[in-house]
């Protein structure tokens, strides 16, 4: 998580006043230790990121409270952040007040938070349509809709949020691609931060021949940037909600079998300068083999990362409602999914109707081990009950929260939770924000 704050360096502007730490009471910078880079004084931790659109952001690391909004049920919660002081590429000229990074890692908002206890291990992101803004990010666990379709996770398969992908339906007819061809490099990620999807070249070449056969009341024409070879059709309706009359719809099918299927409004985007007139928003991943799905294709569709059970669901819905939907209470009761996962592993439980004042028992442990396995995963259950029974607890206490592996070396984070329920990880729910801006 990353805040702008107010010094001699701050780069772009913000929609509201930049943190400015001397002013803050409760402030404290994260001292220089063993673990962190240490800035030219040796005092404090500094961090750099960079980005794939060759943008960067680079501060200090700070503690300080956190709240979470009025609508939300979390407290505030001391956390480690980025105290931003120099930034570059397109986030020099962008108006956002910060950068909140949800992937794993020590100083993900995520993990701090699990690591407290105040959550369990889930977050659900849902986007707003092309025409509707609105939507919701939570934190925590929410009822999970009986007709919320998943896809495995597996986060030794890569750093990033994966999922299962094996076939693309065009019109109820699969591309004619190798099922291998989705799980080359990284697989199938799905990235909230990228806008498009973004096909190896085999199976985007497939994607765009069956789309453009199924549209041929449309003439073609260019994309509104000449610089670019987009894929445009003119002739199509302004209302989306009709868009599905001259378009195909497309259904992604998961290892499960169980299948997403999106309406064109998932992979098409308005062109600028064309009224009625729309271009493909899945393009080539270049030479890279690996598949890309962008916020593109999760329009109205709530996406849950149930980080703990090792899943992604998705359940199609209105988003400019959900904040409303979710605040009421009135979502669907929680169900078991009905994909290959066992049946110890259930989606997360409702939240309470109120927040602990504090979650006793939680214990972290560090492992660091050199192995020779080529994959350690088959081995973390062993690890786990071995770990059991030297503290003489039921192996379901004992969970994987972090791993990290560099050639032979491998850190584990493990979690000793309290005997007797889920709750362990508290199942407070935690409406964070708006997404206010359409894709």
């Amino acid at each position: 998580m990353v805040s702008r704050t107010q010094g001699l360096k701050c780069g772009g502007s913000s929609t509201d006043p930049r943190f400015q730490p001397d002013l803050s009471s409760s402030y404290s910078p994260v001292k220089c230790n063993v673990d962190c880079t240490c800035d030219s004084d040796k005092k404090q931790c500094t961090y750099e990121r960079q980005y794939a659109e060759m943008s960067s952001s680079s501060g200090v690391l700070g503690e300080d409270i956190v709240s979470f909004g009025r609508e939300s049920e979390l407290k505030a919660q001391r956390a480690v952040f980025g105290c931003e002081n120099s930034e570059t590429g397109d986030l020099f000229s962008q108006h956002a007040d910060g950068i909140m990074g949800l992937g794993r890692g020590q100083l993900s908002i995520m993990d701090q938070l699990v690591e407290k206890g105040v959550i369990n291990d889930s977050f659900s992101l849902c986007y707003g349509g092309m025409d509707i803004g609105g939507g919701a990010m939570v934190l925590g666990g929410v009822p999970t809709p009986s007709d919320m379709v998943f896809s495995r996770s597996d986060p030794l398969r890569s750093p990033y949020y994966n999922i299962e992908l094996k076939e693309i339906h065009v019109a109820g007819k699969a591309l004619r691609v190798d099922s291998r061809i989705f799980d080359s490099k990284h697989g199938t990620v799905l990235d909230s931060g990228t806008t498009y999807a973004y096909l190896p070249e085999q199976a985007f070449m497939a994607f765009k021949d069956a789309v453009t056969s199924k549209v041929h009341s449309l003439k073609k024409i260019r994309g509104p940037d000449p610089s670019y070879k987009d894929i445009c059709f003119a002739g199509a309706r302004r209302n989306v909600s009709k868009l599905h009359e001259v378009f195909p719809d497309v259904d992604m099918v998961f290892g499960n079998g169980q299948k997403l299927s999106l309406t064109p409004e998932n992979y098409l985007f308005r062109h600028s300068k064309v009224d009625g007139a729309y271009c493909l928003g899945v393009f080539q991943n270049g030479k890279d083999p690996t598949t890309l799905l962008g916020g593109i294709i999760v329009r109205n569709t709530l996406v849950t990362y149930d980080r703990h059970n090792e899943k992604i669901g998705f359940w199609k819905t209105n988003c400019s409602e959900m904040w409303e939907r979710l605040h009421i209470g009135d979502a669907p009761s929680p169900a078991p999914s009905s994909d290959t996962i066992s049946k110890t592993d259930l989606s997360p439980a409702p939240s309470p109707s109120s927040l602990p004042e504090f979650d006793v028992g939680l214990i972290t442990v560090d492992m660091s081990i050199n192995v020779t396995y080529p994959n350690l995963k088959p081995h973390l259950h062993e690890l786990a009950e071995l770990i059991a029974k030297e503290l003489e607890i039921d192996s379901r206490q004992v969970r994987v929260m972090n791993i990290t592996s560099q050639g032979n070396s491998t850190l584990i984070k493990w979690g000793i939770f309290p005997a007797g329920s889920d709750n362990a990880m508290s199942n407070a729910t935690a409406m964070v924000a708006y997404i206010l801006e359409p894709l």
